[in-house]
C-alpha cells in the first residue's frame, strides 16, 4: 500500500502497531547485518524504546549550537570541500576522531545491502566506539549530506544565492527530503506500507501552493524528520551541521 496524504502518513507513523520490516538476526557479530539487528531503527517494542533512549541520552550531551560553527570552520578549512564535514564534526563531538569508515558502512545501513567493504567499515568503527555512537553517525551521514546537496541545488535553481541557511533548509526538508519514503508493516495483513514523504510533504490540504519552493514559509509540519513513535532523535543536530556547512558556502558565494 502506498500512502501519499499527510494525515494518513501521520496516522501510520503515530501508530505503534506499524513497525519497520524485520531485519535478519543471524548475522556474524561485527558485520553490517549484525549491526542493523542491534539498533533502534529496525527494532520494536521495549527493545526499540530502550535503544532509542540511549541515542537521546548521547545526543543530550552534544550542544547543537556548538556544531554549527564547527561545521562552518571545517568547511572553510577544507576550502569548501564540504563532503564528510557533518560526519567528522558530529564524530568529534561524540568522541569518535576517525570517521573515515562511516561512508562505507552507511552505504547499506538503510537498504540492508551487505558487502565486505561495509562489514570491514563496521568492524573498524567498533574498534573505536560503541553502537549508539555508530548508530548516530550512520543514520546522519547520508541524510545530512543529501539535505545539504538538495539545498545547494535550490540556491541555483531558484536564484537565491543569498538565502538564509535556516529558511533554505526548512523549505528543502519539506519539498525535497533526503529520504523519499518510509516503510512499515501493516499490523492487520503483514503487508508493507510505503509512506511517500515527497507527496505527503506537498499535500495541498496542508501546504498552500505545495509545489512552489517558498523560503518565506518558515517551519512547516513536514514529515521528513518522522512523526509519532519514531521521529528522528536529533533534528536540531542535523540542522545545525547542515547550516554550518551552508554558512561557509553561502558566505563564500557572497564574497
Amino acid at each position: 500500500m502506498l500512502i501519499t496524504r499527510h494525515a494518513a502518513a501521520q496516522a501510520v507513523l503515530a501508530d505503534p502497531r506499524y513497525v519497520p520490516p524485520p531485519v535478519r538476526q543471524d548475522a556474524e557479530k561485527g558485520t553490517l547485518a549484525w549491526l542493523r539487528a542491534q539498533v533502534s531503527r529496525f527494532s520494536t517494542g521495549e527493545t526499540h524504546a530502550g535503544r532509542r533512549r540511549l541515542l537521546e541520552e548521547r545526543l543530550a550531551a552534544v550542544d547543537p549550537a556548538e556544531l554549527r560553527p564547527a561545521a562552518r570552520a571545517m568547511t572553510l578549512e577544507r576550502g569548501g570541500q564540504w563532503r564528510g564535514v557533518p560526519t567528522a564534526v558530529l564524530g568529534a563531538a561524540l568522541g569518535v576522531q576517525d570517521t573515515s569508515a562511516v561512508a562505507a558502512a552507511a552505504t547499506g545501513y538503510l537498504s540492508g545491502e551487505e558487502s565486505p567493504q561495509a562489514d570491514a567499515a563496521v568492524a573498524e568503527l567498533l574498534e573505536q566506539t560503541t553502537i549508539p555512537e555508530i548508530t548516530l553517525l550512520l543514520q546522519g551521514h547520508a541524510a545530512t549530506e543529501a539535505l545539504i546537496e538538495n539545498a545547494l541545488g535550490h540556491t541555483l535553481g531558484h536564484a537565491v544565492p543569498g538565502a538564509d541557511p535556516e529558511a533554505l533548509l526548512h523549505e528543502t526538508l519539506r519539498q525535497d527530503p533526503p529520504l523519499k519514503a518510509s516503510r512499515r508493516l501493516d499490523p492487520r495483513t503483514g503487508d508493507e506500507v510505503t509512506i511517500d514523504l515527497v507527496s505527503a510533504n506537498r499535500d495541498p490540504e496542508v501546504f498552500a501552493d505545495p509545489d512552489r519552493f517558498d523560503l518565506s514559509r518558515g517551519r512547516t509540519p513536514h514529515l521528513t524528520f518522522g512523526h509519532g513513535v519514531r521521529p528522528c532523535p536529533g533534528p536540531a543536530h542535523a540542522l545545525a551541521l547542515a547550516a554550518g556547512v551552508l554558512d561557509a558556502l553561502l558566505d563564500e558565494s557572497r564574497s
